[in-house]
């Protein structure tokens, strides 16, 4: 880790502070593509908002199903975007300020209980948006190759390998995560 941090310089990591709303909705859009086109659907589906800036719950469960497929949403995420929208306007999702007092254990367990949020997600939410210090995606095919390449491993390594070995980089394993993303870009 000690080389590769060298060869990569100082963590550029910033949270965002976006309401956990629009960074959960980022997310879902980001599962399973690359970063390319997800943010080539993310801006379709701004579009569908006009110049409002980001769409609130309520505003996007006026939108249909058919318009969210429109912007280049499959299906299922379509319909995650639209339960979700729901479960905010039923107030299951925190605000920044409710989730400053709730733990990683908590928000993860809170937030999956949503259709179409699960682990990864969660930890997106936890590591960019709210800036937590602590958490290694270990299910993350980026983190993992990364942890790969640094280590020069022939193969991949099981998510509980990873996360037994990120052991010792707590209570920094953001940092860690990070530093495995870009070591796949260097490789």
């Amino acid at each position: 880790m000690a080389g590769l941090i060298e060869r990569v310089g100082p963590v550029k990591l910033r949270p965002r502070r976006l309401s956990p709303f629009e960074s959960l909705t980022h997310a879902i859009i980001h599962q399973q593509l690359s970063g390319h086109a997800a943010g080539t659907i993310l801006s379709r589906f701004k579009a569908l908002f006009g110049a409002d800036g980001f769409p609130t719950p309520e505003a996007l469960l006026g939108v249909s199903a058919e318009r969210l497929r429109g912007a280049g949403l499959s299906r299922p995420k379509a319909g995650y975007l639209l339960g979700m929208a729901q479960k905010a306007m039923a107030g299951h999702i925190p605000t920044l300020e409710e989730c400053k007092r709730l733990t990683d254990l908590e928000l993860i367990t809170k937030l999956t209980e949503i259709k179409g949020v699960g682990r990864w997600t969660v930890e997106m939410l936890l590591i960019f948006n709210l800036g937590r210090p602590d958490v290694l995606p270990v299910h993350d095919l980026g983190v993992r190759r990364g942890f790969q390449l640094a280590y020069r491993k022939r193969k991949l390594p099981e998510p509980e390998h990873l996360e037994r070995h990120g052991v010792r980089w707590a209570p920094y394993r953001t940092t860690a995560a990070w530093y495995l993303w870009r070591a796949t870009e260097l490789f």
